[in-house]
């Protein structure tokens, strides 16, 4: 597990291992970039990069050091922490500063574009104005907004693009041009133009954008919580046995074969076996069954695990990072960081166009000087301008963030809540879903589904009910619960009892009224030569058959009932499948449950793919071979037992009433465990998706219009070259039509 948490180099020779912690990473080309970097440093043998943790591991030799790798990446931009012990802390602590600084960016640029914006859109011809605007414009492009152009210089040096080149070439021309025309207005007056300016554009801009910086900072601040969590599972301390005497040490002095005392409610700190004792314990992370697991002396036990009831005395087998929990850990960490978010859309498109736009701004400027006439340099920088106005990236930067906010939005109202866009945009592609049994196809909860008294008994059922409640209410198993809940609900009222005896591995016995009754499984009733009439054994059998446990009641001479305790499948299940199999998505189902019960539930479904007895490993590698046949996988599940599988899978979903861990993996999350919700979700990514595409239409449809009409085509026909203002106007229009068309995705049905 230290593996994981802490730094510590790990030497090969005179090769080093060592993970650090990188900062100024923020998308996957950082990413790319980080990792090519090290990797063509001298020294290095190898360089990856996890996105997902904001960490890169990397071998080197003696030949350099931290330091060394440090200054390489330093030099365009990226940083790593060096010296640091808990790589994790560190990270989140770096991801917790940078959103911190990218919302008080935000804020202050927001408050200072406001009163632009008004005195642009209301008072564009009052000349105080414009000194104003150009003075509250400074701050918020060259200090709130500094880094869009730092970007913009850093792409360019490497001869690339992207939206910061075009939020920096538009708002820093728009700004310069604003500021030439309030500076020298006399320069167009002598020329028969009236000037105008354009800060409120350039100021708008950088508000849109950075706050949707800000939200991309949030949610990726949030990442390392499900990793954080599953560390959590293990104890930090632990009660070693050292001759004779219990000591409290640190995990990290644990050894194999240390003799370990686990007292009831503590988490199992290390996978070993039973020397001494007998207890329950919970293992739903490992099985994700919610009945815990009898153990006794030879029997294995897991890390992360929870003692219930009685006091165990284990040998340590394995300890640290070979324990089954820091394997998890390490394949969730693994299959988070392998899948680099898509690069976005808009990104691609920016660097095409932007070379595009500034070829054809390059263009216009030389083809007006050539032929302009006497008007030619004047004519000529309105024209170049008027394109870089109207190519402005508004439009295209508001097309994706305004339709997933809608759609995260209407997610939410459905009870669907998403994490991350990405799961918007892959869940229409879906074709193959895998689904657990427990807690998501069925209730996860044991209860009592059917009871059955033998003909002929002497006393009334009553009487019998009173009795086992009496029983069942003083057993450990977890079981009995199910049973006193059952009997509670029908007003029974639990007896004294004379004598009381609980019976390892087969149940209880008691005694009233001098007569002596049992509760437990068959061979309770077996070793104590008890008849049992062959309408129960039939029932039991047929029970036993549709996946329930049987639990026998009897006197001293014969079995008296019989009840069927079973986890009840959902409602909607059954429907919610048959829709996803209609839509042409492949159903699975994987649980860590028995053959026959996993059989009774998925013909009672309808699933004809299922596999039973599987480990959380087994689930994960399932969704790998699905993904290497080509399908775009879906993983549905509610216990930490899924959180491999869910990490690994295009699209996560967690069941709303599961663990925190399957929650923080799982990129959505169902409030209501309602299966029903899945297709839902599908359909909602599907107008998401579609929403996206039409914005990226409204939002290129007047760039494709307007830059030739900007450029001065209609010119030679009739006279008409398109003013600045104007091309701000259809700019801001193509905004406001991509909120717009956004917004209609509040009215469709999901």
């Amino acid at each position: 597990m230290e593996t994981a948490t802490t730094n510590t180099p790990q030497t090969t020779g005179k090769l080093h291992k060592e993970i650090f912690p990188v900062t100024g990473m923020t998308c996957a080309a950082c990413a790319s970039s980080v990792e090519t970097i090290l990797q063509y440093t001298d020294g290095v043998k190898s360089a990856a990069v996890n996105f997902a943790t904001n960490t890169v591991q990397v071998e080197y030799d003696d030949s350099t050091t931290p330091e060394r790798l440090n200054a390489a990446l330093v030099d365009i931009g990226y940083g790593l922490v060096v010296g640091s012990k808990d790589v994790q802390e560190t990270v989140q602590e770096e991801q917790e500063k940078k959103y911190q600084a990218v919302k008080k960016q935000t804020i202050g640029a927001a408050l200072l574009t406001l009163p632009v914006f008004i005195l642009g859109m209301f008072f564009m011809e009052w000349e105080p104005g414009k000194w104003i605007s150009m003075a509250l414009s400074i701050p918020v492009l060259f200090f709130f907004g500094r880094h869009f152009y730092a970007n913009a210089y850093k792409q360019a040096k490497h001869g690339k693009a992207n939206m910061d080149t075009l939020v920096a070439l538009s708002t820093g021309i728009a700004f310069i041009f604003s500021v030439f025309n309030t500076v020298f207005p006399e320069f167009w007056h002598q020329r028969g133009i009236h000037p105008h300016v354009y800060f409120e554009a350039a100021t708008v801009i950088i508000v849109f954008i950075s706050l949707g910086k800000m939200l991309e900072e949030k949610a990726k601040s949030q990442t390392g919580s499900a990793l954080k969590k599953l560390m959590g599972l293990q104890p930090k301390t632990l009660t070693r046995i050292q001759d004779g005497k219990p000591q409290e040490i640190k995990i990290e002095e644990v050894q194999v074969g240390d003799r370990i005392l686990i007292k009831p409610g503590e988490k199992i700190p290390v996978d070993g076996k039973v020397l001494e004792g007998s207890s329950y314990l919970d293992e739903s992370m490992i099985s994700g069954e919610p009945v815990p697991v009898e153990k006794k002396t030879g029997d294995a036990v897991f890390a992360g695990t929870i003692n219930q009831k009685g006091s165990l005395e284990i040998e340590a087998e394995k300890v640290g990072a070979s324990t089954l929990l820091s394997q998890i850990i390490q394949r969730v960490q693994e299959a988070q960081g392998s899948k680099a978010p898509v690069q976005k859309l808009v990104d691609k498109i920016a660097g095409i166009f932007v070379p595009v736009v500034i070829v054809i701004a390059l263009v216009t400027f030389g083809v007006w000087m050539i032929w302009g006439g006497e008007n030619a340099v004047s004519h000529a920088l309105l024209a170049a301008v008027s394109v870089l106005v109207i190519a402005c990236p508004c439009a295209l930067g508001l097309a994706t963030p305004t339709a997933i906010m809608v759609g995260v939005g209407k997610g939410a109202e459905n009870n669907i809540l998403i994490r991350e866009a990405e799961s918007l945009e892959l869940g229409h592609q879906v074709n193959a879903i895998i689904l657990d049994k427990t807690g998501t196809i069925t209730e996860g909860k044991p209860t009592v589904g059917s009871v059955q008294f033998a003909g002929g008994s002497g006393q009334s059922k009553v009487d019998y009910n009173s009795i086992l409640h009496s029983l069942e209410s003083k057993s450990e198993h977890p079981l009995a619960e199910a049973v006193v809940k059952h009997l509670k609900e029908q007003h029974v009222e639990a007896t004294s009892l004379e004598h009381f005896e609980s019976i390892t591995a087969r149940g209880v016995k008691g005694t009233k009224d001098g007569k002596t009754y049992f509760a437990g499984n068959l061979k309770l009733l077996e070793e104590n030569g008890i008849s049992i009439p062959s309408d129960l054994k039939v029932q039991a059998k047929t029970w036993s058959e549709q996946a329930q446990t049987v639990i026998w009641f009897a006197d001293q001479e014969q079995a008296l009932a019989i009840l069927g305790i079973q986890d009840q499948i959902k409602p909607s299940s059954k429907s919610a499948i048959a829709k996803l199999q209609k839509s042409g998505v492949e159903v699975y189902m994987l649980t860590g449950d028995n053959q026959q019960t996993a059989s009774a539930v998925a013909k009672e479904v309808g699933i004809k793919e299922y596999q039973a007895e599987v480990m959380p490993s087994d689930k994960s590698e399932f969704v790998k071979k699905l993904q290497n046949q080509g399908k775009t996988v879906a993983m549905v599940g509610d216990g930490i037992n899924d959180s491999e599988a869910l990490a690994q899978a295009d699209v996560s979903i967690a069941m709303g009433h599961g663990s925190d861990i399957a929650m923080d993996v799982a990129k959505i999350t169902l409030i209501t465990s309602d299966l029903e919700k899945i297709p839902q979700a599908f359909r909602l990514s599907h107008l998401t998706v579609n929403g996206i595409k039409q914005n990226l239409f409204w939002a290129f449809i007047y760039n494709l219009i307007g830059i030739p009409i900007a450029a001065g085509v209609l010119y030679p026909l009739n006279g008409f070259l398109l003013d600045p203002m104007i091309a701000g106007a259809a700019m801001a229009f193509s905004s406001v039509s991509v909120v717009l068309n956004s917004l209609r995705l509040k009215t469709r049905k999901l």
